[in-house]
């Protein structure tokens, strides 16, 4: 289940020069990895040489660059770290028009919900020669639906995968084969535990473990808030660590821009992000812009304005994204706001996430070349 805010979903919402081809190449070059059996763009491996394939942009430097998809999830930061001096870029959201940046060159961007919104905003922004993001660290920091065989209502993930859900055949369960756990399977594939060929190159992403680890390690023991309505939605639940509160975890996120809830695709949800990534991720959150957003971030990236280790992914959970014994699953769908997750999921994005925000600008000698190591 996507979810995004109790209110109305239209709430009060709040250039670097040309480089030489042949330097462009080798930048792109530099930063090609093979990532699940695919040849996709991956993280630049040395931060110095991806410096210096480049020529020095003209726009505001950036440390830190927070990626809100909608409102309050923005309003948070503004809260928290001002004062702020906007910024209008041309092409982001009608919505949310500017950039605030602080004067430790933290900036919030609100991107709009969904897939075409977050891609097209982070396009413009990127593009943009209002701001030189070449050594820019990206955190993108968003509410979502959440497994409670990972976690609870509040609790803040840090990602090390981020999978697209969207991308896949389906049929209705009413038409399936009896055999099938599902109606979904991977395009061009036979059967639902057939991997599929990755011909869209946006189904599943590697984020920097390292930096995803250093961001768990300096948020991992902070106090998350949380709620009555959220207490009482939890101890429905008989088993941890739904029924516990909320913390920091890791644990990977997944992406689609169709709301979901129940079981049976819960477990697809499980299964897909297992299949995609080889086994080695495990999902537990559910949202809808972060492959888009890293697919935006991945293009700019293959033009040397953006350096694609410095990109975080943070969810917490406002909803469960399927019901307890007894609900179904339709009941936990249309009712989603009344669990309470979403003020302490709001919250909590700054409360873990700002940890990360606040060593980057306070020991930027360390981070400025990338990830230090500690």
């Amino acid at each position: 289940m996507n979810v995004k805010t109790p209110l109305k979903r239209v709430v009060n919402r709040c250039t670097p020069r040309k480089l030489p081809v042949a330097r462009t190449a080798l930048t792109v070059a530099l930063a090609a990895s093979c990532t699940f059996g695919v040849c996709l763009p991956g993280i630049a491996q040395d931060s110095d040489a991806f410096a210096r394939q480049v020529n020095p942009g003209n726009g505001r430097d950036v440390k830190v660059m927070i990626i809100s998809m909608f409102g309050p999830e923005g309003q948070v930061w503004l809260d928290n770290l001002g004062p702020w001096k906007a910024i209008k870029v041309p092409g982001l959201s009608p919505d949310y028009p500017e950039v605030h940046c602080n004067r430790h060159d933290v900036c919030v961007l609100t991107t709009g919900m969904g897939h075409a919104n977050a891609a097209a905003s982070l396009m413009a922004l990127t593009f943009s020669d209002k701001f030189d993001l070449r050594r820019t660290y990206f955190m993108i920091a968003g509410i979502a639906g959440i497994d409670p065989a990972q976690g609870t209502l509040g609790s803040a993930a840090w990602a090390k995968y981020l999978v697209d859900f969207g991308i896949q055949w389906e049929l209705d369960a009413r038409e399936k084969p009896d055999s099938w756990p599902s109606g979904f399977l991977g395009i061009n594939t036979q059967s639902p535990t057939d991997k599929p060929l990755l011909d869209y190159r946006t189904e599943v992403f590697a984020l920097n473990a390292k930096l995803a680890d250093t961001a768990f390690a300096l948020s991992k023991n902070v106090q998350l808030q949380d709620s009555s309505d959220a207490q009482m939605a939890r101890v429905k639940f008989n088993h941890p660590p739904a029924n516990q509160p909320p913390k920091v975890i890791q644990c990977d996120t997944l992406a689609g821009d169709t709301w979901w809830s129940g079981k049976y695709i819960g477990e697809r949800a499980r299964y897909w992000t297992k299949l995609l990534t080889d086994n080695k991720g495990t999902y537990c959150t559910t949202q809808q812009e972060d492959n888009a957003t890293y697919e935006a971030l991945k293009r700019a990236a293959s033009t040397g304005r953006v350096d694609l280790g410095r990109v975080a992914a943070l969810r917490s959970g406002s909803d469960f994204d399927r019901p307890y014994d007894g609900q179904s699953a339709s009941d936990n769908l249309l009712n989603y706001a009344k669990q309470g997750g979403f003020g302490p999921a709001i919250e909590n994005l700054y409360r873990a996430g700002n940890p990360l925000v606040q060593d980057i600008v306070t020991h930027w000698d360390e981070w400025r070349d990338g990830v230090p190591s500690r």
